[in-house]
């Protein structure tokens, strides 16, 4: 009888621990917002549709400022804060200075959301996460739209020091860029799909320089045509195009990179020709969208599980995505 009774105790402790776990493992929620706003991701793609409609870069800005926010302390909308007394954010660590934008977006969608929910319900990381959304869809087609995850919560600091170890640099090695992405849980599909995020934008002049002036891995043509876009000395913040289609979601990134035309340095550490695994990855998406639109967005929903603050922790952001409450 007492062994019964033992075992039914036991059955029930893991019983109870087996629920824990999957409530724990289950906060974000692709419905997080559907019985309190409704209105809340309809009224994001349409302020980043509105957006890009005036400037088509804009989706590609969008979607950097998720990816900088999640490798900086998980997704929890610190990219977002300003500098304050009490600590020094991540808009001016080297990876982000002169170089992230889209506030103003952000500060347009915000004020909508909070509108059309007629509170602050919506955290500013979750509006990060959906416009990333919204512009890789509207710039690249219904196939590439996915069901992303919800019920973030907004960090109260945010740290110029774990923005500039956290995030790759373009200068990195492939070893160096597949160990930066293991030490945020990511493996190197994750790092050759999400690095097809450069099928949009454009890059300043400083991330490629070096490249165009002393990379041996890089067609020769293609580095004498940067050269009149990027001088050895000035002209830091001249710009140049990822690929040849910069306001369009697809595969020419990656076939750029097969004939030793990738733009930054670290774009070219994916392919070297040499039989890897990740060379295979970038022949593959090179010849099948299909692949690409799958593993891309496999990558991002897996890039916005990073840490998240759910629960009570963190708070949502009133008024102003740029500082806390």
């Amino acid at each position: 009888m007492t062994s019964n009774i033992q075992s039914l105790q036991l059955v029930l402790v893991l019983a109870t621990l087996a629920i824990f776990m999957v409530h724990s493992n289950a906060q974000l929620s692709p419905n997080f917002y559907k019985k309190i706003c409704p209105q809340a991701l309809p009224t994001i793609r349409s302020i980043v549709h509105r957006a890009i409609i005036r400037e088509r870069r804009i989706g590609a800005s969008l979607l950097r400022l998720h990816f900088h926010d999640c490798f900086v302390n998980g997704c929890d909308g610190s990219v977002l804060l300003d500098d304050t007394r009490n600590f020094t954010g991540e808009k001016t660590a080297l990876p982000n200075l002169n170089s992230i934008r889209g506030f103003e977006v952000v500060d347009e969608i915000k004020a909508a959301v909070d509108k059309a929910c007629k509170r602050p319900v919506v955290s500013c990381a979750d509006i990060l996460a959906a416009a990333a959304r919204d512009s890789v869809a509207i710039l690249g087609g219904p196939h590439l739209w996915y069901r992303v995850l919800l019920g973030r919560r907004d960090a109260r600091t945010a740290s110029k020091d774990a923005a500039n170890a956290n995030l790759p640099p373009p200068f990195f090695s492939f070893s160096q860029l597949l160990s930066n992405f293991n030490s945020h849980g990511m493996n190197l599909k994750d790092l050759v799909a999400l690095s097809g995020g450069h099928t949009i934008g454009f890059a300043k002049c400083v991330t490629f320089r070096d490249r165009i002036y002393n990379d041996t891995s890089i067609n020769p043509m293609f580095a004498a045509s940067l050269r009149e876009t990027c001088p050895r000395v000035g002209g830091d913040t001249n710009l140049a195009p990822f690929d040849a289609t910069p306001a369009i979601v697809d595969t020419s990134y990656y076939k750029k990179l097969l004939t030793k035309t990738g733009l930054l340095h670290s774009d070219q550490e994916l392919y070297k020709g040499n039989g890897s695994e990740s060379d295979r990855l970038v022949e593959l998406y090179s010849r099948n969208p299909f692949a690409f639109a799958r593993d891309f967005k496999a990558s991002m929903i897996k890039m916005g599980n990073m840490k998240p603050l759910t629960g009570k922790k963190g708070e949502i952001r009133r008024i102003n995505c740029r500082k806390v409450n």
